[in-house]
């Protein structure tokens, strides 16, 4: 039987006829609903039409939620509210967990599900509504779905109607997304919330890494005590991670009549049931991020925040990529105090100083800025829109290295198949590659995930033991982990489970993604089965574990193979990366590198998980990054030519190269002219100067006259270089190119143009006493004409060239700086007087004039001029 009373208690029923409105004009729509308003569990009902009425259509919705636990609790409190069991009208599907009736109309599905079913079925058949739930989270998979739902609706169904649901989000950004979307807004139930502020009374080091001091945890313990003493009701505390949770759990044990509740992605089903339901005694329930906005505790009166949140973050240019912990947003303060003041009038009590509230970042990053996009990468090839900008370039080079797409970024059979798994590209490359030759090793093999490089910290500090590959905690979250870690240290994840949401094990999946015998496979086959042989043969590889790790390490992350290089070692990507002193590792020539970071203020990764491999390992794992080419450039000065095998950034091979394509070397001297500057080239004092003339014409006349920028000369090369750049063949062959017989090629001959070149830019200047000045064009914006001041008496005005005054620098007789003018008139009215008083007396014997204006210009003095 339907809860009426509870349903007709939800704010949100008040918006129902703005958002059928809304759909029914516009087909799309943004639904602003704060907290507990029913926005998660009503309105999918009320979309599907399962709310009783004859006037309402019966409609199948799909509910996207960011997170598994989320998913599961929707489903179950629709259920509750139409007083059925999950999976009759109201089901859902999660990683592993499918509880779905044949006759269910509403089903609550992760946004990692709903982008497998997107690209197995673009059209959603079937499907009459989808709604986004907190959309404002920002999730790489969230805003992946979005625009894919988009592009359906643009070209394929019209009809498909789109809800993007949040309790706070960037409403107008979203309605522009969704086409001008209408913006519905509902107003909840909300109490007030006091802020306490509690900073810790000693300073704390800020988080670095997945690294939180210990001194804020003990601080964080302590406000969750002092919240208990002074408040009644549930504490509801947050954390950024798995590791700070048990570590806070541990500093309140013996609280007596209180129960500590642990609240997490892999927290177990029956723990997050038994945090949405009411307690019998008090509770302290600590969570991550999850509790935000996805889940409703009841009960709590008291939220202590420490004020951190973990997110992805990628170094693009490093290919290094880790959960982070960093500050929590102010969004997010703001989201979190709020879960205090669902039920009663409560408390939020803040770890840091209220003066720093200000500093913190208004809104969380979107996770497509900061995260890796290796899957996203994948899933917009396979979507059929290889080219999603520049964001995915060192994502795309992950897929070319595992063979998921072509040179173009298209998805290959292999990568189409990849993406059916709905794994993350590693691990499915290393899971079906892996397993072809796990079949034939020892079974304890299948337990080994790596060799640690060292001793790890993690969540405080201690060390992490190698992982046994088997259960949740090796795996980083599951196979859905956003980060590289999610196959750092798992091979037994091979003869584990894989996502059960079609009812398929691991076995059948990895058949089925092996069919269709693409040429990828067939040489990956071939060169499993010349591998197999070697390791029974015991040819130069290490046998057991250490085998199986090392390629499952290789398979997972081919473009971190590295090759020893000095005291360093330097990865397929290019990034070069340090073995800490006491790694077992030491010494290997290469390595395959599962866990690396960059440690703050140092060049190279830092390698924390790999295994030591052999070279041909490394070429069978990042086979698709193996290349033998021709390559001219410009080094150390000079052209090099020589032919390279390459793994990657890794040469393996080297020799000399005879004969070198002439267009490859005229490309290496245009990079040593892009380097070095044209200087280069042969120089002399009238090149230069044909150059600043050029350049002064260029700027105050424009076209004709050509760009002689060094950039612009570059561009144009085969204009004014030829044919002596073709012929060259090393640095000293461009020293005999003479610059300034090569830059008359640019004038404008077929204007005409070319031949006024003295008149509008000329080399030298007549002046009034008979002198042919040279002008200095060092500054094209106003040449200068350096020439004594006597020489000038009798001109009325400045002299110009092309139109432009020249800077006139007046020098004394003995060549001096006098007086600076580019308004000679203006000097001889307003100036001369003051510099005639000071030079007539150093110079007695130079005449002097009372009116410069109109006397005779000289170069000589009165005796020479008998006066």
């Amino acid at each position: 039987m339907i809860r009426y009373d509870a349903l007709d208690a939800l704010p949100v029923r008040g918006a129902l006829p703005a958002l059928h409105d809304a759909l029914e004009g516009h087909g799309t729509a943004v639904l602003v609903a704060p907290p507990g308003t029913g926005k998660t569990t009503l309105v999918p009902l009320a979309l599907a039409g399962l709310l009783g009425g004859d006037a309402a259509p019966a409609r199948r919705v799909v509910v996207a939620e960011p997170r598994r636990i989320a998913a599961r609790a929707a489903a179950r409190r629709m259920a509750w509210l139409l007083g059925e069991k999950p999976g009759a009208s109201v089901g859902y599907t999660v990683r592993g967990e499918r509880v779905v009736g044949r006759h269910a109309r509403v089903e609550v599905v992760t946004t990692g599900v709903l982008l497998q079913r997107l690209q197995r079925d673009q059209e959603l058949s079937g499907v009459d509504a989808v709604v986004l739930d907190e959309c404002h989270e920002r999730h790489l998979d969230a805003d992946t779905s979005a625009a894919f739902l988009w592009d359906v609706r643009q070209a394929l169904r019209p009809e498909l109607r789109l809800v993007a649901a949040s309790a706070t989000t960037d409403a107008e950004g979203w309605s522009r997304l969704l086409g001008d979307a209408p913006v519905v807004e509902a107003r909840g139930v909300s109490y007030p919330v006091e802020v306490v502020w509690t900073p810790p009374v000693r300073p704390v080091r800020p988080p670095h890494g997945m690294r939180v001091d210990p001194a804020l945890l003990a601080h964080v313990a302590a406000v969750v005590r002092r919240a208990l003493a002074e408040r009644d009701g549930d504490v509801l505390c947050f954390l950024p991670g798995v590791g700070e949770i048990s570590r806070v759990a541990g500093q309140l044990a013996g609280l007596g009549d209180v129960d500590v509740l642990q609240v997490h992605g892999r927290a177990p089903a029956a723990v997050q049931d038994a945090v949405l339901a009411p307690g019998a005694r008090r509770r302290v329930v600590l969570a991550t991020s999850v509790a935000e906005s996805s889940l409703t505790v009841p009960g709590v009166r008291m939220v202590v925040d420490a004020g951190l949140a973990r997110e992805p973050r990628v170094d693009h240019a490093r290919g290094l990529s880790a959960l982070t912990t960093v500050r929590a947003s102010r969004a997010a303060a703001r989201q979190r105090a709020g879960r205090a003041g669902r039920e009663a009038p409560g408390v939020v009590y803040r770890c840091w100083a209220e003066a720093e509230d200000a500093r913190l970042p208004r809104f969380p990053a979107p996770e497509i800025k900061v995260a890796d996009l290796t899957a996203f990468a994948l899933q917009a090839a396979c979507w059929g829109d290889p080219d999603a900008s520049g964001l995915v370039a060192a994502a795309r080079s992950v897929l070319e290295a595992v063979g998921a797409v072509d040179s173009a970024g298209r998805a290959t059979d292999r990568g189409a198949r990849l993406a059916r798994l709905g794994l993350h590209p590693r691990l499915g490359r290393a899971l079906l590659d892996a397993a072809d030759l796990s079949a034939g090793l020892p079974p304890r093999a299948t337990s080994a995930a790596g060799v640690p490089a060292g001793p790890r910290p993690a969540d405080g500090g201690t060390a992490r033991p190698a992982a046994s590959g088997t259960g949740p905690s090796a795996t980083g979250g599951g196979a859905g982990g956003r980060g590289d870690e999610v196959v750092a240290e798992v091979v037994g994840l091979l003869s584990e489970e894989a996502p059960r949401e079609y009812g398929d094990d691991l076995v059948s999946v990895l058949r089925a993604a092996r069919r269709g015998g693409d040429a990828y496979g067939a040489r990956w086959r071939a060169e499993v089965r010349r591998l197999r042989a070697a390791v029974e043969g015991g040819r130069g590889l290490p046998a057991g574990d250490e085998v199986l790790a090392g390629l499952v390490a290789a398979l997972a992350f081919p473009e971190r193979v590295a090759r020893k290089d000095g005291g360093s070692y330097l990865m397929v990507s290019g990034t070069r990366a340090e073995l800490p002193r006491a790694s077992a590792l030491r010494g290997a020539p290469w390595i395959a590198v599962a866990v690396a970071d960059r440690p703050v203020g140092r060049g190279h990764a830092r390698v924390q998980l790999g295994a030591a491999v052999d070279e041909e390992t490394a070429r069978l794992a990042a086979g698709a990054l193996l290349t033998e080419r021709d390559e001219v450039r410009w080094a150390d000065g000079d052209v090099v030519a020589r032919r390279v095998e390459r793994l990657g950034a890794v040469e393996l091979a080297v020799r000399p190269l005879a004969d070198p394509d002439p267009a490859l070397v005229r490309g290496a001297l245009l990079e040593g002219l892009r380097r070095e500057g044209l200087g280069l080239l042969r120089r002399s004092a009238d090149a230069d100067l044909l150059r600043r003339r050029l350049a002064f014409l260029r700027r105050h006349l424009g076209e004709p006259w050509p760009d002689v920028t060094d950039e612009a000369l570059l561009t144009r090369a085969d204009e004014w270089l030829e044919p002596e750049l073709s012929r060259a063949r090393r640095r000293a062959d461009l020293g005999r190119i003479d610059a300034g017989q090569a830059l008359t090629r640019l004038l404008p001959w077929a204007s005409g143009e070319a031949a006024r070149l003295d008149e509008l830019a000329p080399e030298r200047i007549l002046v009034p006493s008979g002198s042919r000045i040279r002008i200095d064009y060092g500054d094209p914006e106003q040449p200068v004409l350096a020439v004594k001041l006597q020489e000038m008496f009798g001109l009325q005005r400045s002299p110009e060239i092309a139109g432009v005054p020249l800077l006139v620098h007046l020098l004394s007789p003995a060549g001096r700086p006098a007086a600076v003018t580019a308004d000679l008139a203006s000097f001889w009215r307003d100036g001369y007087q003051g510099v005639r008083a000071e030079l007539r007396g150093r110079y007695p014997k130079h005449p002097w004039p009372e009116d410069p204006a109109t006397a005779e210009p000289t170069r000589y003095t009165k005796a020479r001029l008998g006066t």
